[in-house]
């Protein structure tokens, strides 16, 4: 299983790399994630990494303690399909719970690989959101 950890503000010009790294999800608009929110998810929210060997961060997730609502979860292209994503999404789902939610919920993409890969680990789905995209919940 890949390493896990807490993010730092040293982690950030990375957590842009992966970010803008990945080939589905693409951010259109660099308005729509300021720097503001993800600062707010590191410093008040759960914001985890996964890291290589080296300690190079592939992938990161961000998830609101508040609401239960998993704001982000991405992994650099290339490194799909090790662990990553399954890890980060896992562990921020036991830091949900942990912090008394019992259910949680995240948007994606219609029609895109992370659609199927929520739907293969338990994600009820429940339409659409008002954008448009397709809406899940997960019972923890």
């Amino acid at each position: 299983m890949p390493a896990i950890r807490p993010a730092t503000c040293a982690d950030l010009p990375r957590v842009h790399e992966v970010r803008h790294g990945t080939a589905e999800n693409r951010l259109t608009g660099p308005s729509k994630v300021t720097d503001k929110e993800v600062l707010w998810y590191m410093d008040h929210a759960i914001f985890l990494v996964s890291q290589a060997d080296a300690g190079i961060v592939q992938g990161f997730t961000c998830a609101n303690h508040q609401t239960g609502y998993i704001w982000a979860l991405f992994v650099i292209d290339g490194q799909h399909r090790k662990g990553r994503g399954s890890g980060l999404l896992g562990a921020a789902l036991q830091r949900l719970k942990d912090a008394g939610h019992r259910q949680s919920h995240l948007t994606t993409g219609p029609g895109t690989v992370a659609e199927q890969f929520y739907r293969h680990r338990g994600w009820i789905d429940m339409g659409r959101s008002l954008s448009g995209e397709a809406a899940f919940v997960r019972h923890l």
